[in-house]
């Protein structure tokens, strides 16, 4: 297959924005699960019903991880987001069989981001072919219990993807030429502003305004902006300098295939333009 007739080839050269595309959620369990996952992670990867069950009744995002170079053992991490950053705890399992009974909430702190990169072949051709790719590339520069494969996690067209808990912020179109800026950043609690899709704890017009006022400002920090409000159409930032406002529309996008094989069809996306000091 060419790059133009793949998804995230397709949104690319159609040039669709990546602000405000990204997942939403501030409540995430990942749960290590090794081998080949299936097209719906929790549900088709054979897991013991009592396992299965157990991750149904979870009241947040549930993701499977693995890293290759891993044989033993299984991680949970259990983060939870917020806008100055957000927690995660980190426990080990002697089996998957385990979980059932594991009290989730528990384990130790997990400090600096958690790097989870999309590889999920199943779910879509384009994190097959560019998620394992960017992983390798990354692993080198970050810690190796903070980076990890991941199952789906929203917007395939946008590969290579990547989550960064517990923070929620989600990157998407990460060249291999730039993970070692990227891996720097995020380690420095910084944004790569113009690889990212927005924060998973808002909604897409604020995930959209939330980029228009880190580009107009520079603030590039993950804790730089706090939500003030968001009334009708106008979202208000407090930023370092001050409240400033974003007015956000919602507009036809491109017509590309949401995923691998599908049909093209119309997409519609947010622009923000900052309106003024609040």
């Amino acid at each position: 297959m060419s790059e133009s007739a793949t998804c995230s080839g397709s949104s690319l050269a159609a040039g669709e924005p990546l602000a405000g595309t990204a997942t939403e959620g501030t409540s995430w369990l990942a749960v290590e699960v090794r081998g080949s996952w299936g097209r719906d992670a929790v549900v088709d990867s054979g897991l013991l019903e009592t396992v299965r069950g157990r991750l149904e009744e979870f009241p947040g995002k549930v993701l499977l991880v693995r890293r290759p170079d891993r044989r033993q053992g299984v991680t949970l991490i259990r983060a939870t987001g917020d806008e100055r950053g957000g927690t995660a705890v980190r426990q080990e399992l002697g089996s998957l069989e385990e979980l059932s009974g594991a009290e989730l909430d528990a384990g130790d702190p997990v400090p600096g981001p958690i790097v989870l990169v999309c590889a999920h072949g199943r779910r879509d051709a384009c994190c097959a072919r560019l998620g394992p790719p960017l992983f390798d590339a990354l692993a080198p520069l970050l810690a190796p219990e903070r980076l990890w494969q991941s199952s789906h996690l929203g917007g395939h067209r946008f590969a290579p993807n990547v989550l960064v808990l517990p923070h929620g912020i989600q990157l998407g179109r990460i060249p291999l030429a730039r993970a070692a800026e990227v891996a720097g950043l995020l380690e420095d609690g910084r944004i790569p502003l113009d690889l990212y899709r927005g924060r998973t704890l808002y909604g897409p017009p604020e995930q959209a305004a939330e980029i228009a006022v880190r580009v107009v400002t520079g603030c590039d920090g993950i804790a730089d902006l706090r939500l003030v409000s968001h009334e009708g159409d106008l979202v208000v930032f407090e930023t370092p300098d001050g409240e400033l406002a974003a007015r956000v529309e919602q507009r036809p996008g491109p017509k590309v295939p949401v995923s691998c094989g599908a049909d093209p069809e119309p997409t519609a996306g947010w622009s923000a333009a900052i309106e003024s000091a609040a």
